[in-house]
């Protein structure tokens, strides 16, 4: 499915010929036909499948509530965003103002309860983000490796993409940086305004402007962030009171039994460790001995992560089309990687990210997409399958599977940014 173009990691290749501003867009054949329609068979078919069992009507999961995500905390956001303020005492409530606009929406949809209308929205935004990768990738005659990449990906994560709001803002992330490829003037303009709704969505979209090249191009997108995040911030400041609520609750946060940092924790509750598992800010965190040094050591190493951004940014070559996108998904990795805590919707965002990657055959991170498809297997796995063995009895088949799961993660972390250096940083020349 992801097809085996040869990546170049130490030179940058020029631009295909009809990357060039007027160059002619190639004959569509009846070959690129047939290779769609598997393509578009697999994902109504997963589709058909997952996002009926996201909503409970599918005669295979049988009866229930619904993901606890959407009927009860998200429903719960809903009650008190509806009321005009956002949520004050709510620990779980970690996230900038403009998370109020995915939450709210359901409340839009005519004829459907809030729960049913919430997964029926993230369908849509699937479909749309479907449409938009297969539209890119066809219309000038590339690869359907970005599509193919999205269908498999969310498919193998089950009904869990459908029960979050991480699915609206990765079809954000990815309208700005299909947005940023446009030959047109107002693409840096563009880019940097939708990339700034997204982060004031959540924080982690603004780590699409790592990419942006030299000069006008960079200041062009990143004022346009500045201003587009400042206006909707400040709106909703004004609309409604407690918009910076969240801040309070982001200060406390432990290490989740999922993340990097719980990995020896798991181990050691096997040989006499006397810290134990909580329900805490909204997840499920380790506290004992240990925790507190192990929570400021993936702090640190966060803040090594994007010092190593920064001199990127000062040594890179970042002319090339394909640095955008490589660049955003290596620092959401490092990202993942070093934050205190992993979601399994944070696979949404690789994978999204990944895709749009994939759209150009000279991207360096085809490999690194392979490993992210491959942790979203032991994702699925880990969540919800062996999720209570994990937390509840340490059970040595939920750690080992947690163990390749974030293996695999660090080394896609670590080789995304290593051929993005190597593809975009100058060797340097001997004296």
């Amino acid at each position: 499915m992801l097809d085996q173009t040869t990546d170049r990691t130490t030179d940058r290749p020029p631009d295909r010929p009809t990357d060039r501003p007027g160059a002619p867009v190639p004959h569509r054949t009846p070959g690129a036909r047939t290779a769609t329609l598997p393509l578009l068979a697999v994902w109504l078919l997963t589709r058909l499948w997952l996002v009926p069992a996201a909503l409970k009507i599918s005669p295979f999961v049988g009866g229930g509530g619904l993901d606890p995500s959407v009927s009860k905390v998200y429903t719960g956001w809903y009650a008190v965003l509806s009321g005009g303020s956002f949520p004050l005492h709510d620990v779980s409530w970690q996230y900038p103002p403009g998370a109020a606009l995915p939450i709210l929406a359901p409340g839009l949809a005519p004829g459907l309860d809030y729960d049913h209308a919430f997964i029926v929205l993230a369908a849509l935004c699937d479909a749309a983000v479907f449409a938009l990768l297969l539209w890119a990738a066809r219309r000038r005659g590339r690869s359907l490796a970005a599509p193919w990449l999205w269908t498999v990906g969310l498919a193998v994560l089950s009904t869990m993409p459908w029960n979050r709001f991480d699915l609206h803002v990765t079809a954000l992330a990815i309208l700005a940086l299909v947005a940023a490829t446009a030959r047109r003037a107002w693409a840096d303009r563009a880019f940097g305004a939708v990339t700034a709704v997204a982060a004031v969505v959540k924080v982690w979209p603004a780590l699409l402007l790592a990419g942006t090249s030299r000069g006008r191009r960079t200041r062009t997108a990143w004022t346009a962030a500045a201003v587009t995040g400042a206006t909707v911030t400040a709106g909703f400041a004004l609309a409604m009171p407690n918009a910076f609520s969240f801040l309070a609750a982001q200060e406390s946060r432990g290490i989740q039994i999922e993340s990097v940092g719980s990995l020896p924790f798991h181990v050691a509750r096997h040989f006499g460790w006397s810290g134990t598992w909580a329900a805490k800010d909204g997840s499920h965190e380790f506290v004992g001995p240990w925790v507190h040094g192990v929570s400021i050591a993936m702090q640190t190493s966060t803040v090594l992560a994007f010092g190593w951004l920064l001199w990127w940014r000062r040594r890179s070559d970042r002319t090339a089309a394909r640095v955008l996108p490589d660049a955003a998904l290596t620092a959401t990795l490092l990202f993942v990687v070093t934050s205190r805590v992993i979601s399994p919707q944070y696979l949404v965002w690789l994978i999204g990210l990944a895709a749009v990657c994939l759209l150009r055959g000279d991207t360096t991170q085809r490999p690194v997409a392979l490993l992210i498809l491959a942790a979203c297997l032991f994702t699925t796995l880990d969540f919800p399958l062996l999720y209570r063995g994990l937390r509840d009895h340490a059970s040595w088949l939920s750690i080992a599977n947690l163990y390749v799961r974030n293996l695999l993660l660090l080394a896609a972390a670590w080789l995304s940014a290593r051929r993005l250096r190597r593809g975009t940083v100058p060797a340097r020349r001997p004296v």
